[in-house]
């Protein structure tokens, strides 16, 4: 005979995978945020270095 079944275990299952799932998709979130600001911030130190460069070539 098969066990009777344990809604309440289920349903904390499927809590625990969707709140893990959501963790993740989180983390991806941030890192990706992470990298865009690295990005942006090395463009602009570069932007903000190349106007030296020509200044000094013109004067």
């Amino acid at each position: 005979m098969a066990f009777k079944p344990n809604y309440n275990h289920q349903r904390r299952e499927r809590e625990r995978v969707k709140e893990q799932k959501k963790l993740d998709k989180q983390q991806r979130r941030e890192e990706a945020a992470a990298e865009r600001k690295l990005a942006r911030e090395g463009t602009e130190e570069e932007s903000a270095e190349q106007p030296d460069e020509t200044e000094e070539a013109e004067g």
